[in-house]
Formats: C-alpha cells, sequence, structure tokens
C-alpha cells in the first residue's frame, strides 16, 4: 500500500464536495480500421495491466480522515468492471463521438474499484474506430495521464515495463507517522510560512480577490458540452518563430482570441481583467514521467482579451506569463504542497472541501497545454489518428482548455457546463481563427534587424 499525496486526495475532496462534478481526466483516441472484437480487446487491455500496477489497486479511506487515503490491492479485480462498449448511430460523425465524450466526462468513476475505465466506440465513419479512457484526478496529472495511455498502447522496444518511483512506494502512514507530523507543526509551520509568504500573497489574492462579473463563471450543472479545435503543429511553430513566442504562447493567444469573440457574442466587454485563467505548470521531473500521480503547480493570469491586434495580443500573453512566472506564483504553490506532506491529513482534506464549497468568482477557466507522444502510436495494431484531449470542469469554472500535441497537430478539447455554454462552439471556431489571424500576420512580418 502507498498513500495518496496531499494534492492527489484532494482532488477526492473537490468532488466530494460538489455532487455536480465528476474529477476524470480522458483521452478519446481515434484508431483507423475496424475495432477489435470484444475477446481481442480483453486479452490484449489484460496484457497492457500487467506494465501498470496502478489500474489493478483501488482507493481505500482512513476513518475520519486521521490518515491519508492509500492504494491497494482491488481483491476482486475485475477488467468488466473498467470497460464499455457503444456504437454511434448514423451518421456515425465526429459530432457524434463528441457527444458520447461529453457524456462520459459527467459520468463519476466508482470508488468501490480502480479509479479508471476504458470506452470502445464503435462503428465511426471513414472506417474509423475509438477509444475514451477516462482516469480519476487522484492517479494521474496531464502528464502522467498521457504517460498512461501510451502505455496502453503497443509498446516498443526499450521502454520501461513497469511503474516505478521513490515517491509512490513504502507504506501507509501509522499512528506513530501521524504523531509524528501532528509534533512537529510548531517547526514545521512558522518556517513555511515565512519562506513562502511573499510568493503566496499574489497567489492567495488572485484566487479570492473580487472580479467583474462574467457569465464565464458561476454554477455548473451535471451534464457536459464537449468540441474540438485544431491546428497545425508546424504552423504553431511559425508562428512562435516569426513573434519570438513558444508553443504555449501562441495556443493562449488563441485561447485568448476565442475567450473575446465568446464574451463579445454574449454582449459582454472584453475589457481588461475581464478573463483569469488556471494555468498548471508540471514540476514533473523527466525521470518521473511514469510515475502516476500529480506533479504540477499552477500560475493564474489574466488573458489579455482587451486587445484586438492578434500580434499585440500574443505579445501581452507572452508578456503576462513570463511575469507571473518570475514572481514565484507555481513555485508558492509547489511549497504548499511540500508542507501538506507534513501536516495532518484531516487539515488538508478540509482545505480543499472548503475550496469546493467557495463560491470564487475571480478565475473564470482553466487552460492546460500537455507535450503529447513525441512517436507515432499503435493501439492493438491499429494505426493512432489523432488524440482528443479533455478535462473535467469544476469550482464554477463552466469551461476548461486541455491542449495536446501529437502527429504535427494541436489539438484544443473544450469542456463547458450544458446548461450555461450552448454556445461552447464559438470557443473552437475562436480558437481555429485566431490561429489563422497569426499566420497570416507571419506573411507581412517583418523581423526586427537590430543587433
Amino acid at each position: 500500500m502507498s498513500e495518496l499525496h496531499p494534492l492527489d486526495g484532494g482532488f477526492l475532496e473537490l468532488e466530494d464536495a460538489d455532487r455536480h462534478i465528476s474529477m476524470g481526466i480522458g483521452a478519446v483516441a481515434v484508431m483507423a480500421g475496424p475495432a477489435p472484437t470484444r475477446s481481442e480487446f480483453a486479452d490484449w487491455l489484460r496484457a497492457r495491466l500487467d506494465r501498470v500496477g496502478r489500474l489493478r489497486e483501488r482507493v481505500r479511506e482512513s476513518r475520519w480522515e486521521l490518515a491519508a487515503p492509500v492504494w491497494e490491492a482491488d481483491p476482486h479485480f475485475d477488467l468488466a468492471h473498467h470497460v464499455r462498449w457503444t456504437a454511434l448511430p448514423e451518421p456515425s460523425d465526429d459530432a457524434a463521438l463528441r457527444e458520447v465524450v461529453a457524456t462520459e466526462l459527467a459520468e463519476r468513476l466508482d470508488r468501490d474499484h480502480p479509479l479508471w475505465r476504458c470506452v470502445v466506440v464503435e462503428r465511426l465513419a471513414g472506417d474509423r474506430w475509438a477509444l475514451i479512457v477516462q482516469a480519476h484526478h487522484a492517479m494521474v496529472d496531464g502528464i502522467s495521464g498521457i504517460t498512461l495511455f501510451e502505455r496502453l498502447c503497443d509498446p516498443v522496444e526499450d521502454e520501461p515495463a513497469t511503474e516505478a518511483s521513490p515517491r509512490s512506494a513504502g507504506p501507509a502512514a501509522g499512528w506513530l507517522d501521524l504523531a509524528v507530523r501532528v509534533a512537529r507543526l510548531p517547526v514545521v509551520a512558522p518556517r513555511w510560512a515565512i519562506s513562502t509568504a511573499r510568493s503566496l500573497v499574489p497567489v492567495v489574492y488572485a484566487a479570492v480577490a473580487p472580479s467583474a462579473s462574467s457569465s464565464l463563471n458561476g454554477p455548473i450543472g451535471r451534464q457536459r458540452r464537449y468540441v474540438v479545435a485544431r491546428a497545425s503543429l508546424t504552423e504553431v511553430r511559425a508562428i512562435g518563430t516569426a513573434f519570438s513566442a513558444s508553443v504555449n504562447d501562441v495556443a493562449l493567444a488563441a485561447v485568448t482570441s476565442a475567450y473575446r469573440t465568446l464574451l463579445t457574442r454574449r454582449g459582454e466587454d472584453p475589457t481588461a481583467r475581464r478573463v483569469r485563467v488556471l494555468i498548471p505548470v508540471s514540476v514533473r521531473g523527466s525521470t518521473a514521467d511514469h510515475v502516476l500521480d500529480n506533479r504540477v503547480s499552477a500560475i493564474i493570469p489574466h488573458l489579455p482579451v482587451e486587445v484586438s491586434d492578434p500580434v499585440a495580443r500574443l505579445a501581452a500573453v507572452r508578456a503576462r506569463i513570463a511575469h507571473h512566472r518570475a514572481r514565484g506564483e507555481a513555485d508558492a504553490e509547489r511549497s504548499m504542497l511540500a508542507v501538506a506532506e507534513s501536516l495532518p491529513y484531516a487539515a488538508v482534506a478540509l482545505a480543499f472541501r472548503l475550496a469546493g464549497h467557495f463560491p470564487q468568482r475571480s478565475v473564470t477557466a482553466l487552460a492546460t497545454n500537455v507535450p503529447g507522444p513525441s512517436r507515432r502510436l499503435t493501439l492493438n495494431r491499429s494505426p493512432v489518428l489523432e488524440i482528443l484531449p479533455c478535462v473535467p470542469i469544476a469550482m464554477r469554472l463552466r469551461t476548461t482548455i486541455a491542449i495536446l500535441s501529437y502527429d504535427d497537430r494541436l489539438v484544443f478539447g473544450i469542456t463547458g457546463d450544458y446548461d450555461s455554454t450552448p454556445d461552447i462552439d464559438v470557443l473552437a471556431e475562436g480558437i481555429e481563427s485566431g490561429i489563422a489571424e497569426l499566420l497570416a500576420a507571419v506573411a507581412d512580418h517583418v523581423p526586427d534587424q537590430r543587433g
């Protein structure tokens, strides 16, 4: 058995605090050719499970939350609990697939069993099939989630056979460990407060400060919508080269353009400081890619939706991201999670539960960029044509955008609340038009020759 770390357990607490949300992270793989038979798929998946031991483990919570939840082997593991089959109705197109994805995003994973599931989608138009893979956020973050998907795909030479990590090893905490943590509080807490206060204040203020009211933030229901935007990774890199920006900067500039368009069409002025987004920042080391847990911090910048010129908007995005990174927001959150390791789990659980109930109005969306697989994948010998990322909505954020690169394509998977985002297609269209505007500007761009 091994303990869930504070952020991992925190996602369970957030889900418990709001009956309207499901904290499953998903990836939708679209494959060429016909779907396998049920027996073929079961045999193939069963062989993959030996490579990822966590998929056979469930969460066991302690009584009264005196200790952190632990991962333990599921004594009644049954693959049938985790695999579903569905077929698309005519015309069996991508729109029908997105409806199935939205339905799956709304349904919670079963806490009595390991926290993952696969949905095989048959009869996708164009001689294709799809596989929806979901894992609870308590198990994976964006990077480890994509790594999990890669490990479910057909193996290649020199790939690690099993997951391993010093962090995920070791016995669950006992009463002695709990007593040690309580005893250390008088020493740990003041030291942490002094070392992180300077960088933490901006983060806390960003999360609780009053902000202009927006239709992007508010209560959410149980149902979901899901749409997709696509861009050429080669073209995005060309934009970045022309304007000295990263792929992430260009993607966020396109997201900014989309929210500007959405607000305008809703009759809301895209004024400064109207759209603040939560942007996860990975703190995962290169040697921990195969560890299934959460290793992320975050920054919370305002998107420059008030800027109408696409090139100036990209420059503003780049400057704001650099500013928030420079003032240490990500390091502050990382420090908070580090000290949480030394606190009794009951205190950590209460903090996450209160956050889930807190009616925050400052942050309006989430945008996360995850580097996708660097190689072409096959799944049960079927070529993986495309991977669509999807992340949950929670804490009054009515939309989230997951950005993933694969096979020279940048895909934006957009999840929205069903009732409050009937116009979610505007975001997808706005992202694609935002990329197109920047690409058109590249042709007119004259590099600065000053040396």
